[in-house]
């Protein structure tokens, strides 16, 4: 079952910045909802374990995230695999985008789509589909709470 989202964020801090942020480990597990664990195994790839609760299903994934199309300090892809078990499987990706708003701010757009399979995918997709969009807005948010005040 397959969703798309995207959005954007004004945030209070020059564009070098925010694409430091965007590939600092810490900066991402501390926005990821739920994320117990993110270690870096290579230049652009990321071990994670996160902890996601849809509806009446609570799921544990473990999976890899990877970094792909840098264009800094413009441009990225990020990219995830899950598996949760019995929970079954979640994979998406975001294009991400920064635009300079003058010397001290900047604009994060992003188009990311996920798919989700097995019994998460019983769910039902409007369930899936805002719980979504919920933790996409949520990671993004949280990210510019946390670059805007470093």
């Amino acid at each position: 079952m397959a969703m798309d989202m995207s959005g954007e964020e004004r945030i209070a801090a020059p564009i070098g910045k925010v694409w430091e942020a965007l590939n600092d480990p810490e900066v991402l597990k501390a926005c990821i909802p739920g994320c117990e664990s993110l270690e870096k195994t290579s230049d652009n790839e990321f071990s994670a374990v996160v902890s996601v609760k849809l509806g009446p299903v609570k799921a544990k994934f473990k999976g890899d995230v990877e970094l792909k199309n840098l264009n800094p300090p413009h441009s990225y892809t990020i990219a995830g695999e899950g598996k949760g078990g019995v929970a079954g499987f979640a994979k998406g990706g975001a294009d991400v985008s920064l635009t300079e708003d003058g010397p001290d701010a900047t604009v994060l757009t992003y188009e990311a789509k996920a798919d989700v399979g097995g019994k998460i995918a019983q769910l039902g997709s409007r369930l899936i589909q805002s719980s979504s969009k919920k933790l996409a807005g949520e990671f993004f948010s949280e990210f510019n709470k946390v670059v805007s005040k470093g």
